[in-house]
């Protein structure tokens, strides 16, 4: 939808909203009325008065025209029209703003069951699900046994700079530390409302003197870890590469997958590591 004209939102926008308003009756929003109404649904008077805009600005919002628009306005005109989430958040692209992420959902709702089996059948490579500030919200075995996180990691930064079983496996750990945490820093840049982001920097500027020197640095860089290489004190060195994918019921989640580098030898160590057979 994003890559429409200009014009093209705009019309789609009239359109969306006319629709939106005409299935509404008075009673569903609680509007007394009188006599019979000539056409079905609410008027535009009476969403602008339920969003609390002016009727010129509703009008020239419905007629597709180039005004504009606020995020707590368009706020405003969902809660009127009693749109949905998946609803809100078109009304946003059709106005030409980019959708807040809707966090509190993601935060309410458990990990499905579907997306721990999913982890579960990833072993006996490791996978991860987190969320956009970097949080852990689910692992496999695999990733425990492989990387080293236990039931106290919470954080993916967080364990990159306190776990030290995982530094002590990283095997190029301060050479890619600096492009870790300037991926951290872009990623944070996006969602500047989100106390998340602010909550790991503030823990790990506190405890991890390294952290602050490389957070005070104002790096910013791309998502790392296209490839994850550790040496286990057990097998030796392990290289995997790395798949992200966003969990599309919860974009503000994402799922790691890891998978052995062509080539680099992990599989057989590997399948010894986890007692399993090696990956097909």
């Amino acid at each position: 939808m994003t890559s429409a004209s200009p014009a093209g939102r705009r019309e789609q926008l009239r359109d969306f909203l006319r629709t939106c308003r005409a299935r509404l009756t008075p009673d569903d929003v609680g509007i007394a009325t009188a006599g019979r109404r000539r056409t079905p649904g609410l008027r535009r008077e009476e969403v602008a008065s339920l969003a609390g805009v002016g009727v010129s600005w509703y009008t020239w919002l419905e007629q597709g025209r180039d005004i504009n628009v606020s995020a707590e306005v368009l706020d405003a005109v969902s809660r009127a029209l009693r749109l949905t989430e998946p609803e809100r958040a078109h009304l946003y692209l059709l106005a030409g703003l980019n959708p807040p992420a809707d966090t509190a959902r993601a935060r309410d709702s458990g990990v499905t069951t579907e997306l721990r089996n999913l982890l579960d059948t990833w072993s006996p490579r490791p996978a991860i699900l987190r969320d956009r500030a970097w949080n852990l919200l689910a692992i496999n075995d695999a990733t425990r046994t492989v990387f080293g996180y236990d039931d106290t990691d919470h954080n993916c930064l967080v364990s990159f700079f306190s776990n030290a079983r995982y530094r002590s496996m990283h095997a190029h750990w301060e050479s890619v530390a600096p492009a870790v945490v300037a991926a951290f820093r872009a990623d944070a840049a996006h969602f500047p409302d989100d106390p998340d982001f602010g909550r790991v920097v503030d823990e790990l500027g506190a405890t991890s003197p390294e952290f602050a020197e490389l957070w005070a640095r104002h790096e910013v860089g791309a998502p790392v870890q296209a490839v994850k290489a550790v040496h286990h004190p057990e097998v030796g060195d392990l290289i995997f590469d790395t798949t992200t994918l966003v969990v599309a019921d919860q974009p503000a989640w994402y799922l790691e997958l890891y998978n052995p580098r062509p080539g680099s030898g992990t599989d057989e160590p590997l399948a010894r590591l986890t007692r399993s057979p090696a990956p097909a």
